[in-house]
């Protein structure tokens, strides 16, 4: 997987989930947000010490985070 400078896993700060460096906002925060409807703009309203490339890198290393995940087919009807 990519380094993601901008992006820190420390046991020490939030339980060691991903966040930005610097902040104890997790990378599943801003992705939480994103899907419920908020723009990066208002994102970076509530944390206007975030910048816009903080948002993208949270998306970018969920994608590749996902990317490295086994898969598993369930047999069924199910998608």
């Amino acid at each position: 997987m990519k380094r993601h400078e901008r992006i820190e896993i420390n046991p020490e700060i939030m339980f060691g989930k991903p966040v930005i460096k610097g902040t104890r906002i997790t990378v599943e925060l801003i992705l939480r947000k994103l899907a419920g409807g908020m723009s990066p703009e208002e994102i970076l309203q509530d944390h206007p010490h975030l910048k816009l490339e903080n948002i993208f890198d949270a998306q970018e290393f969920a994608a590749d985070y996902l990317s490295q995940e086994d898969i598993i087919f369930a047999s069924g009807n199910h998608l």
